[in-house]
This record gives C-alpha cells, structure tokens and sequence, in this order.
C-alpha cells in the first residue's frame, strides 16, 4: 500500500471476516484512478509512477486515470512522470480538478485524454529562476543556460501536444498564461470540458 500524499479519510465496510479499513486513495486504486494533488516533487513523482508500472503489470491495455490539482513543481521529477506517461502502454486520462499550472499543466496536457471540470484552469509559463541563485559569473550562466534548456524542452512537450508551433508556444510562455476550461479546450491544451466523473 502507497501512502498518500494528503491525509484522506478511510473507508470501512463490513465483510465476511469483520470490519475492514482501506484508505480511499487504495479504493481508487483499485478503479484505476491515481490523484496528483499538491507540489509535483519527487516523492509524489514516485509514488505516481510506481502505481503506473503496477497498473500497467496488473493490465497493461486497461486506462488509468489521473485527476490532477497541482500549483507545479520540480521541473526534472515532472518530467521524470512525464517520460513514464508517455512510455507505458495503457491508455492515459488526466482530469484537471482545479488548478493544473506549470509543470502540473504539463502532466495534464500530455494525457491521451484530457479532460476539465468546468471551474479549473490551466497555466503554462517558461520555467522559473531557482530562489537562491548567485554566484560567480560563470555560475550565473550555467544557471541561465540551463534554464533555457529547460525551457526548450517544456516548450517542445507542449508544441507536441497542443499542435501549436514551438514559436506559438514560446510567445504564450513567456508570461503566465492562465485558461479556463473552455479557453483550453480552444486552445489544445484539454480536449473537453465534463460535468461528470
């Protein structure tokens, strides 16, 4: 059994041996349906991407589910998560519950079917500078190189799966670019809006 990452109530039901207690993020589980709620770091990350591999052993052509509510994160774990999405052969749904920004947008984007609540909203942007940068010069502008590496990469996921051009897409992450679920949909980032789970 995986922790989760939030303190979730759990579920008792009577069986034939007494009173059982399973946490709801199991119960879920069992359905096929993962949460990644929070800062996308990498214990979450890994706790994802254990139950993906587990998935995928258990039925590696059945769907899994992934209802997302993330400000972002760690750009190298979400793209450590991202790599396994794209990787595995069970079909992905990613659902937006909220708020997907940054790397999280990412994560949603790349799902096989994408999928918003109404009231959600997704952000992308070009990745942020480290708090605590400084240094020498020369430590300055291997930090600045990374980073527009960095951005190179994250522009390129989201060209491929929006259809959007690299170019399109670097001019829309070069500020906080919100959309609420419609304004997604328009622009590829979701494929539909949906009322019901």
């Amino acid at each position: 059994m995986l922790e989760s990452p939030i303190d979730l109530p759990s579920i008792y039901r009577e069986t034939a041996c007494g009173e059982t207690r399973r946490s709801i993020v199991d119960d879920m589980f069992a359905d096929r349906e993962l949460v990644c709620v929070g800062n996308i770091d990498r214990e979450l990350v890994n706790a994802l991407i254990l139950q993906i591999r587990c998935l995928e052993k258990q039925d590696p052509h059945a769907g899994i589910a992934i209802f997302i509510n993330s400000p972002g994160g760690e750009v190298s774990s979400g793209l450590a998560l991202y790599d396994v999405m794209q990787a595995v052969s069970c079909p992905i749904r990613t659902v937006c519950l909220g708020t997907a920004a940054s790397m999280a947008a990412l994560l949603f984007l790349s799902g096989d079917e994408r999928e918003m609540l109404p009231h959600s909203t997704v952000m992308i942007h070009d990745p942020l500078i480290p708090s605590g940068v400084g240094g020498s010069a020369l430590e300055l502008r291997s930090v600045a190189d990374r980073i527009m590496r960095t951005r190179e990469v994250t522009a390129q996921v989201i060209a491929k799966h929006t259809g959007h051009s690299l170019d399109e897409v670097l001019e829309a992450t070069a500020r906080d670019a919100w959309f609420d679920a419609e304004e997604a949909v328009a622009w590829g980032l979701a494929d539909r809006v949906i009322t019901e789970l």
